[in-house]
């Protein structure tokens, strides 16, 4: 078994590697104090990321976007997660549902945000639904030739410095036709009903938007009528990957700045990492490093290889669970090996450790992830997670 990655795989690492550490390292401060960065940051970060060659790193290049294998993708999201603040998400990428666009939608959105040009933001969340998508009350009902939009959605991430909306709305009010609209922002109906701040710092706001009888054609229909469960489904395991990645980064960096402290900390004359009591936190923090990453590759891997779509959303599942858990652990040992200075919002170790909390939550809580794999054991066995092939 050759676990070695391709010199395609390490460049396009590095490359990711390069481009945080210059472009989204240096404004973390700045952003967590302020609570955002300037529209000139945010302009120059998006041109880098163009420049990097990361911008619709989800794409084929036929769709504008980089062509990038599924591991090469985690691994630039690893080395993106090391960035708090949500900077990571300043590399645009259309939204996966997007790959069904038709050949308008393509021209219209698919290509410009694979350019870093637009960009969309995803909204399926309500006040009386978030786990169970049957329960959306957003409605879109045909009047003459086209639909009309009525709801209220919560938790939209990114909607501020978004251009375009896809809702998952239910079509006549029928949870059986799931289905997602593409929305202009800026049309008549879409209201901004509040941005709510949350305990971690992100460079975008998550809004309440109210949708009021919004106009929308029939060709404002991404994939058709009823698939929008099935291309939010897509979304969900492309964005728990992606978060799987983040945390592996997150735990990371933030081992990384407690190792370098504990050994430069001399207390009673000696460096605490000598301290069985840091030396043990230390150790198994790597540890979990050390068998997070080897699951984020491995299935990494495994989607390279084309792995089964059911089986690709119970890997998605198990990594996000893991890792997200995991990387609350480490950041946890890395801000109490700091102590005070770990406290301080100066230090990347305490801001990642605000960040982390909510990859427990959102694109699907750990309990959600848990109900994921356990119900494909009862399915599949316990080989789909035990196993080996």
């Amino acid at each position: 078994m050759d676990t070695r990655l391709a010199s395609e795989d390490l460049a396009i690492q590095a490359r990711a590697r390069e481009f945080t550490q210059r472009c989204l390292l240096p404004h973390e401060v700045e952003c967590d104090l302020k609570g955002k960065l300037p529209a000139k940051t945010l302009a120059a970060i998006r041109k880098a990321s163009v420049e990097h060659g990361l911008a619709g790193y989800n794409h084929t290049k036929e769709d504008g976007g980089q062509g990038f294998t599924p591991l090469q993708q985690l691994l630039a999201h690893e080395e993106l997660g090391k960035a708090t603040n949500g900077l990571w998400t300043l590399v645009y990428g259309a939204s996966l549902p997007l790959r069904h666009a038709s050949d308008k939608q393509r021209r219209e959105f698919l290509l410009p945000m694979n350019a870093g040009k637009r960009r969309a933001c995803y909204a399926i969340t309500e006040p009386g639904a978030g786990s169970d998508p049957r329960l959306v009350k957003t409605t879109a009902v045909l009047k003459r030739s086209s639909y009309e939009l009525s709801g209220e959605k919560w938790f939209v991430t990114s909607a501020d410095a978004a251009d375009v909306i896809l809702v998952h709305a239910h079509v006549d009010g029928d949870p059986d036709k799931p289905t997602l609209f593409i929305v202009e922002k800026n049309q008549p109906g879409v209201n901004l009903k509040r941005a709510p701040k949350f305990m971690h710092n992100y460079v975008f706001e998550h809004w309440e938007i109210v949708f009021d009888r919004v106009k929308l054609p029939a060709d404002r229909i991404l994939g058709g009528v009823g698939q929008g469960f099935e291309l939010t489904k897509d979304w969900f395991t492309e964005t728990r990957l992606e978060l799987g990645a983040h945390c592996v980064g997150a735990a990371t960096r933030a081992l990384e700045i407690a190792n370098d402290y504990a050994a430069e900390r001399i207390q009673f004359g000696r460096p605490i990492r000598d301290f069985q009591a840091i030396e043990f936190m230390i150790a198994d923090s790597a540890v979990e490093i050390m068998a997070a990453k080897s699951m984020l590759y491995r299935i990494g891997a495994e989607l390279n290889q084309g792995l089964d779509r059911k089986l690709v959303h119970a890997r998605a599942s198990a990594l996000k669970l893991y890792c997200s858990e995991m990387a609350g652990r480490v950041i946890d040992k890395a801000v109490q090996i700091l102590g005070g200075r770990g406290y301080m919002r100066e230090n990347p170790v305490e801001r990642l450790y605000r960040d982390i909390r909510v990859e427990r939550i959102w694109e699907g809580t750990s309990e959600i992830q848990r109900a994921v794999v356990g119900g494909q054991i009862k399915k599949r066995g316990l080989g789909v997670f035990t196993g080996w092939e």
